[in-house]
Parts: C-alpha cells; structure tokens; sequence
C-alpha cells in the first residue's frame, strides 16, 4: 500500500474488507504522525483527498465502483469510516502546526515607537459655536433650541413680519413644496432665522428670560465666498423689567472684548428690523489691524458684526397669547443676532465659506 497503485480485493465478506481497510488506515496514521508544518498537511490533504489522484478517490475507483451491488453498502460504510478519520488527523494537525513565521508575525518588538492615532479637533465653526455660547453663558444666558423645519407663524407672523413682507419672499426663503391647501401661517418653510426660537420661549416660560440661540438656518442664496444656502447664526434674548438700551450695548460690548480681546471697542447705527425698535447694526474697531486700515475692514477701521434692538412691543403681544406676563406695559427686552459662519471666518482668516462646508481635511487640519 506504499506506492499509488490499488491493489484488488481478495473478496466481499466482510472480514476482507475489514483486513483491506484496516491497512489502509493504518498507513494513514503512519502519515499522520508526520504532520508538523503547514505544508506538510497540505501535503497530507492532497495526498488522501485530492480530487483526481488522491487515494480515496483510487479507492473508490478501484474498489467500490468495480463492486457488486450486494457488497457496495459494506464497502460504502468502510469507506466513509476512513474518510472521517482522514479529515479528523488533518483538522488535528492544523491546529497544532504553526510556522515560524506566523511566530515572527506575532512577536511584539518592544524596542519600536508606538503606534500615535490622529487625534480630532473641533471644527473652526463647532468651536466658535462653543466659544459664543461659553462667553454668554458667564453671564447667565442659557441656549434655547428648536426646529430647523418651521411654520410661517413662528419664522415671520409672530415676529412682525406682516404678510407681503419682503423677506417672505420665495427667492430668500425655501418652502415646503405641497402647502397651497393650508392657510398661510401653518404653511412650513426652513427656517431662514433662529428668532422663531425666540417666540417659542416666550411662550413656553414667562419672564425673566435670558437665552442664546445657536443654530443652523438656510435661505435660498447662491453660492459664492461670503453667501451659501445654509450657514449659522446665533441669536440672544434678554425680557425682563426695566431692561433698557444701555443693558444691551454693555452686554455686546462685553461679549466683542471677551472675543476679539480688551482693547475691541464698538459703536452703533440706527438701523431697521421688524422684530426690534428701535434697532441697530453694531461695528467693532478692526482687531486685526488696531484701527489702522487693512483688508478685512476695508481699510476703515471698523467691521459691521451683527444687528441688535428693544425687542418690538408687537412681538411681546404675539408671546402674550400663550403666555399673558408679556405685557409690553410692564416688562421690556433686547434681542441681537450674529453668523456665527462670519465671526469664525474673520477670527481665522477664511476667505470662503464654501471651505467650512467642503469637508476637505486638508483645510481642516490646519484647526488641530
């Protein structure tokens, strides 16, 4: 049995067939034992299993197909005994043999660096979201959230923005297709503002109230360096008694020193916008040039940041529906807004905004 040939039966009974499959396992086990390598199983494998020339398939030729029909069962039993044998020594002999360089693989060269992963950083405008919300929350402003997909009645009708308002408009704002059938307040619309958070406050919580309003807003502008459909803005809200204009231009005098640092000053113009009155757009010296004149403010001296104003007593009687201790007689407010998308562009020196949306980490790396 030590060459390929496949010597005949002598006979059928099963007392021959148990001597001729007897020797056959046996040179198996002789096989078996020197099984110590990868290869050497492979080895084996082919040897006994192989599909054209392994010995079980000669077997099979020489002994089983060439069999009477009576013998075939008892040839067939003997046969799958050794086949299950065959495959057991090999499924052994895997587990046990393991080449010397899976053993190189494996070992661990204490003497080489570690391994350092990358680590993340906030992105420009995460962190100038983060550092708004720190400087207000010092002096006791909370962050208000809410829907980014609004009604008209929250983004234009309870903030005084009559219908035919210009800001309605199509061309500025991204409705909700299919909203012909419901009547104009309930039509649905994103947000074009985070002021609708503004009104849902006032009519969630009577005062004192003092929020910031951080948060994404989207209008239909094209695209270019300083416009994009979506962008940030953060909003803040301050109704209380006796608030007055000199309360809201001693809190955004502090909040433009706490972020373009101490020596920042600011000044106001009159200005116009439906939800405040009276109202003004806010400028800070230029702190990139100390007021000498340089590219970013134009070479002025000054950088108009954000538009500010007494909240309107109209607003207040919106907010009053729902909520009556908003009596425009007795309480009063400030309300500002800002891009939070321009602030960050201006504090890292990004000359478009299509940058802080490109996801390209080669720009965003520059922030770790």
């Amino acid at each position: 049995m030590q060459d390929d040939a496949i010597p005949p039966l002598g006979g059928y009974s099963e007392p021959e067939l148990d001597r001729a499959f007897a020797a056959v396992a046996a040179e198996v086990e002789t096989s078996a034992q020197a099984l110590r390598s990868p290869d050497a199983v492979e080895q084996f494998r082919l040897q006994w299993l192989g599909r054209k020339q392994g010995r079980l398939k000669l077997i099979s030729d020489a002994w089983l197909k060439a069999a009477p029909p009576e013998a075939k069962k008892l040839i067939g039993q003997r046969f799958n005994t050794l086949k299950a044998r065959i495959e057991e020594r090999i499924d052994e002999a895997a587990k046990s043999a393991t080449p010397a360089a899976a053993l190189d693989a494996e070992a661990i060269d204490i003497t080489l660096p570690g391994t350092r992963r990358p680590i993340g950083a906030e992105h420009p405008l995460i962190r100038t979201w983060n550092e708004l919300v720190s400087i207000f929350a010092r002096v006791g402003y909370s962050v208000g959230v809410g829907p980014e997909v609004e009604t008209d009645y929250y983004n234009f009708e309870s903030l005084n923005f009559p219908p035919g308002h210009p800001a309605r408009d199509t061309q500025d704002t991204l409705v909700v297709a299919g909203q012909e059938h419901k009547p104009l307040r309930d039509r649905l619309l994103m947000r074009t503002h985070t002021s609708p958070v503004q009104i849902r406050t006032m009519e969630q919580q009577p005062p004192p109230v003092r929020i910031i309003i951080p948060g994404k807003v989207h209008r239909n502008d094209a695209a270019d360096a300083t416009h994009y459909p979506i962008f940030h803005q953060v909003e803040g809200l301050c109704v209380d008694t006796n608030i007055t204009f000199t309360d809201l231009k001693g809190t955004l005098d502090f909040a433009m020193k706490a972020l373009f640092g101490s020596s920042v000053k600011t000044r106001f113009f009159p200005s116009f916008f439906p939800f405040t009155e009276p109202s003004a757009d806010v400028q800070i010296s230029c702190p990139f040039c100390g007021q000498a004149g340089c590219r970013k403010c134009k070479y002025s001296g000054w950088i108009e940041l954000l538009g500010c104003g007494m909240v309107d007593p109209a607003v207040f009687e919106f907010a009053r529906l729902k909520q009556p201790a908003y009596d425009p007689k007795k309480i009063s407010g400030f309300a500002f807004g800002m891009g939070i998308d321009r602030v960050a562009m201006m504090k890292y020196g990004i000359g478009d905004i299509g940058l802080l949306y490109s996801g390209d980490l080669r720009f965003l790396e520059q922030f770790a």
